[in-house]
C-alpha cells in the first residue's frame, strides 16, 4: 500500500517559522519499509499530500528526535485549511516513487 490517511498534530519548530505534521509511528514504519533504498537526500521521501482543500507534492523528512517522519506544511496550506500549529489535522498521503 502506498497511500495512507491519518490524523497528525501540527507543531512549530522552536525559534523558527517552519510548521510540520508528525507522521504516526505505524505509518512511518510502513513508509520506511516501502521506500528503503529509494530515499533521497537526508532520508527524504517524495509524497503527494492532501490537507483540507489543498493537494501538493513535497517530501517527508526523518526526524531523529521524534523517531518518525515529519511533513512540512506551508502557511498557504494551513491558511486554506484554517489550521495552525497546535491543531490536529487529517492528512491523505501518497508515496510518489513507489
Amino acid at each position: 500500500m502506498s497511500e495512507f490517511q491519518f490524523d497528525a498534530p501540527l507543531f512549530q519548530v522552536p525559534n523558527g517559522s517552519w510548521v510540520f505534521a508528525e507522521v504516526p509511528f505505524a505509518v512511518a514504519d510502513q513508509v520506511d519499509e516501502l521506500t528503503s533504498g529509494r530515499q533521497g537526500g537526508f532520508g527524504s521521501v517524495r509524497v503527494e499530500v492532501t490537507l483540507g482543500p489543498t493537494t501538493w507534492r513535497t517530501s517527508l523528512f526523518p526526524d531523529k528526535g521524534r523517531r518518525t517522519f515529519v511533513l512540512p506544511v506551508k502557511r498557504a496550506v494551513r491558511t486554506a485549511a484554517g489550521v495552525d500549529a497546535g491543531d490536529t489535522v487529517r492528512v491523505a498521503l501518497r508515496l510518489v516513487d513507489v
